[in-house]
């Protein structure tokens, strides 16, 4: 069970200095993402074309390794897993 606490938001943005790629060509697309820290590691991503925020966290292996207890903080997907499951796919 997560408890409410104040929740900090942290904006991040795939825009970059250069409005144009090596080849002179206008960026084509802008990701914009919005994370916010629930409690330790839980996580809540606001992610383009994706109803509702995206929950992520540590689970057995990882959540393990970092010395948290699954019965005291719900296990979430972690970022780890989404970069290994869109490279794959």
């Amino acid at each position: 069970m997560i408890e409410r606490i104040a929740v900090r938001s942290l904006e991040i943005s795939g825009e970059v200095e250069l409005a144009e790629n090596i080849e002179g060509d206008p960026v084509a697309y802008r990701s914009h993402v919005r994370i916010e820290r629930v409690k330790g590691p839980i996580r809540r991503a606001f992610i383009p074309a994706h109803d509702g925020p995206v929950m992520l966290g540590v689970h057995s292996e990882v959540a393990e390794h970092y010395g948290v207890d699954n019965n005291v903080v719900d296990p979430y997907t972690t970022t780890l897993d989404y970069v290994i499951a869109s490279a794959a796919g």
